[in-house]
């Protein structure tokens, strides 16, 4: 999507894991008509391939730790090159430091930059709730969305899992090293006049209502029925 005044939409949501940033982005991409470019997504990819990156990544994780900003930055260069993204993009993920702000800065020219703001105890109770199929990857929630069957994929019958960067106590390490890393995204980003604040704790459709009612741009796509 292109508007006359603002050009393409280049959006970067930012926002603690457990913020559901992940599904917010694709309510969001789904009226903006940009690709969501989610670096957790990328990245968990190179793991199930077992490239050399995702064996790095795969480690990086294990340990709670943030992918360096050098391996994350050239990933990003490469995926913003793609044909699908010059007409704008939704980032969710990246940047995650001062440093991998200042590079996206020499890359492109942000429009807007959304934080979702959760408390840690809401992050910790999203998170540790999830549960992974070890065959399909198919993601379920305890709450949100439980199988029919405790510890079942729906879809095939594989067995479910909590992965261990989403127990509680990991969890909570992650919340430490975001906040340490990525908070100061907030104050670089508001000194810019860039920065849109939205409570991350609402249902994800009133979070993508609020963000579309506020963002520097025209032309999204109308509302299906029911949506």
């Amino acid at each position: 999507m292109e508007d006359a005044h603002h050009g393409p939409s280049n959006l970067v949501l930012l926002g603690p894991p457990g913020a559901g940033k992940g599904t917010v982005a694709e309510l969001l991409v789904t009226r903006l008509d940009v690709p969501h470019i989610s670096s957790g997504d990328m990245f968990r990819a190179a793991i199930r391939a077992g490239t050399g990156l995702g064996r790095e990544v795969a480690a990086t994780i294990k340990r709670g730790e943030l992918v360096s900003d050098q391996v994350t930055v050239a990933v990003i260069r490469e995926r913003l090159a793609a044909k699908d993204a010059a007409g704008g993009y939704l980032l969710d993920g990246f940047p995650r430091t001062i440093a991998q702000a200042e590079a996206l800065q020499a890359l492109s020219k942000v429009s807007a930059v959304i934080n979702l703001d959760v408390s840690d105890d809401l992050a910790v109770l999203r998170i540790s709730g999830r549960r992974v199929c070890t065959a399909d990857r198919e993601i379920y929630h305890l709450a949100n969305r439980p199988p029919h069957v405790a510890g079942v994929c729906d879809r095939c019958g594989g067995p479910l899992i909590q992965r261990d960067d989403d127990r509680p106590a990991a969890v909570r390490h992650r919340l430490q090293v975001y906040h340490r890393l990525t908070t100061p995204l907030v104050e670089f980003y508001a000194r810019r006049a860039l920065l849109l604040g939205v409570d991350g704790s609402l249902p994800a459709i009133q979070v993508r209502d609020q963000i579309l009612a506020h963002l520097p741009t025209r032309g999204a796509r109308p509302l299906a029925a029911g949506a």
